[in-house]
């Protein structure tokens, strides 16, 4: 699912482990309580991303979070290297 457009979509809750989302436009979604253990996120766009309660544990977060809300995140092992974060909650 590398490049794809999923602006603004709503996929809380969703079970998206081991996903493939690199250089997805993931910008105003709706994530919260969603599964994404594992999940490769490297150059996605996640501006304004709704991730709260998210499960991102192990997932590959080298991308740009500006104004993300991370609230009750498990980041547990995630890797954040180059991450940039402004803004983010």
């Amino acid at each position: 699912m590398h490049y794809a457009d999923l602006n603004g979509s709503d996929l809380c809750e969703t079970n998206l482990q081991g996903v493939h989302l690199s250089w997805a436009d993931l910008s105003g979604a709706f994530l919260r309580s969603a599964n994404l253990i594992n999940a490769t996120l490297c150059n996605a766009n996640l501006r304004d991303a709704e991730l709260s309660s998210a499960n991102l544990s192990g997932a590959e977060l080298r991308t740009k979070l500006p104004r993300a809300n991370l609230s009750g995140a498990n980041l547990t092992g995630a890797n954040l290297s180059s991450a940039y974060l402004p803004n983010a909650l």
